[in-house]
């Protein structure tokens, strides 16, 4: 094992447990001197103190590892792309701010999102003739970077939906004559099937018309769904709140998100599904089988289960469409999804396309040497009837390599052998693999090597960096 120097992380732990050296020195059973030592990395986190931490704050050992460093310099790499190219900063300094000083880093990341915001507002108000033109974010985009920022993972949402689920004894099987009971109930809400559209609340008749096409288990989640509206809106309004203004397209956006995750919560509880999900080595099939839902939602809520003390395997969720547009991106490990310029051509997501319904895994290897076990499946969404257009999308599932022996889909793979990893990148636009044949746009900040006597393999070659002064 490495040493493992972590000093702003674990200051930062204390800070937020509002403990002080003393105190947590006492807690590890150290001396308050080691503690500092450690906290200005001048000694590295041993063995039995990183399981210390762990009991003690319920924290996953990979928050002092630097695994999280990737994906913040990734966002950093985005969010100043253009103090890069004009080198006003190194990406080595992004490294060495996401690495020593995480909390400043994502504070710095949370003053350039409300920057935009308030950028665009202003060129809204001025009719855009103020200033350069700006690309806002559309209301769903925002939604992504809602749920993006919380990993996922609704603490306090999943604790009230699971608390439900006991309260009304929902069971496999039984799941949508369960929820309709509450409604009934509780409500005086009955259902209804033949809506043209999947779901429809009537408040004035109270009734809740369910699209005919729609098969159990998404009846079922649309039920949960209004379930949630009516009998958590107060704290699903709130939690939407904290980042948008009450009445916006986004804050509405926000609270169908949330109830939506509430509603998953309830069908697939945490404390059976994690159980389940341990039981089966995460095996995507028997779940879906086992629970009688769809294959997204069992990949969307594995991406949840990020409970302290009872946690899942960490998992990046994704969603994509033939063309790389990503309409659903979540992540509770260090890996970083792009904003903006595509994904990469050499991710497994885009290969699931040619045979629909079969499961593909991939080893892949990110620039700063993280590799990853993504599993990738097509699937097809049809309105139903003869020549009426579907929708297709890659459904992507995938964990930090440490995690991949929990899973099924590691069998048989070599997971020590780094070489055999299929080496990707997070779009091409910042992708730091400059000798990739299938980059599609130039490198972020690096200056083009153009010369017309001259072709390379490579599509957009880049002169060599100078030297440091001195070296």
């Amino acid at each position: 094992m490495g040493r493992t120097y972590a000093g702003a992380r674990l200051r930062r732990l204390r800070e937020e447990r509002r403990l002080s050296q003393v105190e947590l020195a006492r807690l590890l059973a150290i001396s308050p001197s080691y503690l500092n030592q450690m906290e200005h990395d001048s000694r590295p986190l041993t063995v039995p103190v990183l399981l210390r931490l762990t009991e003690s704050f319920g924290v996953d050992p990979g928050f002092f590892s630097g695994q999280e460093t990737g994906r913040l310099v990734a966002d950093l790499r985005e969010a100043l792309a253009t103090e890069l190219t004009e080198a006003r900063v190194s990406p080595a300094d992004l490294t060495e701010l996401a690495d020593r000083l995480p909390a400043v880093a994502a504070v710095l990341l949370d003053l350039g999102r409300r920057g935009r915001v308030l950028a665009e507002r202003l060129a809204e108000a001025d009719g855009g003739r103020a200033g350069a033109p700006t690309t806002p974010l559309s209301p769903h985009e925002e939604i992504r970077e809602f749920f993006y920022r919380r990993r996922n993972y609704l603490h306090e949402t999943d604790l009230a939906a699971e608390e439900l689920s006991r309260e009304i004894g929902l069971r496999p099987g039984e799941v949508l004559r369960t929820l309709a009971d509450r409604l009934s109930a509780r409500h005086g809400i009955r259902l209804a099937t033949g809506s043209d559209r999947l779901h429809h609340f009537d408040a004035g008749t109270r009734v809740l018309h369910l699209s005919g096409r729609l098969r159990p288990g998404q009846r079922a989640f649309r039920a949960a769904t209004q379930l949630a509206l009516l009998e958590y809106g107060d704290e699903i309004d709130r939690l939407a709140a904290e980042d948008f203004a009450p009445g916006s397209p986004a804050h509405r956006l926000a609270r169908i998100g949330v109830a939506n995750y509430h509603a998953a919560a309830l069908i697939l509880p945490y404390e059976p599904f994690h159980r389940t999900a341990e039981a089966f080595r995460y095996d995507i099939e028997r779940l879906t089988d086992r629970f009688g839902v769809g294959y997204e939602t069992v990949c969307h809520r594995l991406s949840t289960l990020q409970r302290p003390r009872l946690r899942g395997v960490p998992f990046s969720f994704v969603r994509v469409d033939r063309a790389g547009n990503m309409s659903k991106r979540q992540s509770a490990t260090g890996f970083h999804f792009s904003r903006s310029g595509g994904t990469c051509p050499l991710w497994n997501v885009y290969e699931s396309f040619a045979s629909p319904g079969r499961i593909h895994v991939q080893v892949a290897a990110m620039p700063d040497g993280q590799r990853y076990l993504w599993t990738a499946r097509a699937v097809t969404r049809h309105r139903g009837g003869w020549g009426e257009p579907g929708k297709t999308f890659a459904i992507g599932l995938g964990c930090e390599i440490r995690h991949a022996s929990r899973l099924v889909y590691s069998d048989g793979l070599d997971l020590d052998n780094a070489a055999a990893a299929t080496p990707i990148g997070m779009g091409c636009r910042l992708c730091e693999r400059l000798d990739c044949p299938q980059r599609a746009v130039p490198p972020l900040g690096r200056e083009l090597a153009v010369d017309e006597n001259s072709t390379t393999f490579i599509p957009y070659p880049v002169r060599p960096t100078a030297p440091d002064a001195g070296a």
